[in-house]
């Protein structure tokens, strides 16, 4: 497999990230599912988490040549699922005691502000956070030919996807509905870290910068 320019999601979380990272890992490509070091992004093919979302734009000049894949979720079906991931994780995106590394702490609170308000599971609230991030993406990539947005549950997303980053469409008897696999639906979440794949990237790989991360400030 070719190694393909660098693909970056800027999308928010709970939108399909882990079923399109397990759909490009089958693919051949090498995928970090977060990456938290440098190391972490010269390894992937494609980046589809943290700290994209928040970091697209830094991101976007460290790598000129890549290319960004945004996801978008209907606010009805993104806002409960975006609700139950914070239920599980707040605890450990705590700023001082959190057990999550601190770049994906500090994303997590640039695009849902859990650090400043009272109440982050507020509906009104997640709704402005997605909307303003949505606006944010679409104005800073517009009429770029380097981006692309997706609903995966649309028939043809996955197709779309494939011919965007220069993927071949997989042989319609091994995919035959060519279509995502479908990965963290309701409260039956798979954890990325449960899904076996020689092509993993770990999002603390280690390199010849040890496991420093990039020195952008947002």
């Amino acid at each position: 497999m070719q190694h393909i320019q660098l693909s970056i999601n800027p999308s928010n979380p709970c939108t399909g990230t882990t079923s399109v990272s397990v759909a490009l890992l089958e693919q051949g490509l090498t995928v970090a599912h977060q990456a938290f070091t440098k190391q972490a992004f010269m390894l992937a093919d494609a980046v589809s988490d943290a700290p994209c979302f928040s970091d697209y734009q830094q991101l976007d000049r460290l790598f000129p040549n890549a290319k960004f894949v945004y996801l978008d979720r209907p606010l009805d079906k993104w806002l409960p699922s975006m609700q139950m991931l914070l239920g599980r994780m707040l605890v450990h995106l705590d700023k001082d005691k959190g057990r999550f590394h601190p770049v994906m702490k500090r994303s997590f609170n640039h695009c849902f502000d859990i650090w400043q308000v009272e109440d982050v599971f507020d509906d009104s609230h997640l709704t402005a956070c997605y909307l303003r991030h949505q606006q944010q993406v679409l104005d800073y990539f517009t009429e770029r030919d380097d981006f692309i947005a997706l609903d995966i549950s649309v028939t043809g997303s996955f197709a779309a996807l494939l011919q965007f980053i220069g993927l071949p469409k997989p042989n319609t008897t091994e995919f035959p509905q060519l279509s995502f696999p479908l990965l963290n639906m309701g409260r039956n979440v798979a954890s990325w870290d449960e899904y076996k794949h020689p092509n993993k990237i770990s999002a603390n790989a280690s390199g010849p910068d040890k496991r420093k991360f990039f020195d952008y400030r947002l």
